[in-house]
């Protein structure tokens, strides 16, 4: 493969994740470079989005079928994006370490 190549498919599966995401697309972006788990996500989403608008050129005993399975997968891909991309925002608070009694 081509780092060109490479680069295009890079490309389209964070125009996928950002197409479902349109008004978080830097938070996606920023995601998809700094946390692998949730790039393996944006990969999975591409893929399955991918699958789902083929399963037209399946034959007809199994079109149905695939089409929820597909379809399932986004949504479940879908889910898991919208949660990690929220616990993203989370700002975790924490007390100063206590350092002794205060003086006035």
């Amino acid at each position: 493969m081509t780092s060109g190549e490479s680069n295009s498919t890079h490309l389209s599966v964070l125009e996928t994740a950002e197409a479902h995401f349109p008004d978080q697309k830097r938070l996606v972006q920023q995601l998809a470079y700094e946390n692998e788990e949730f790039h393996s996500m944006c990969e999975d989403l591409a893929a399955a989005a991918e699958a789902l608008l083929n399963v037209e050129r399946l034959p007809d005993s199994l079109r149905e079928a695939r089409r929820q399975e597909y379809a399932a997968l986004v949504d479940a891909l879908l889910k898991e994006m919208e949660e990690a991309l929220a616990q993203s925002k989370i700002v975790v608070l924490r007390r100063p370490p206590a350092t002794g009694p205060r003086s006035s």
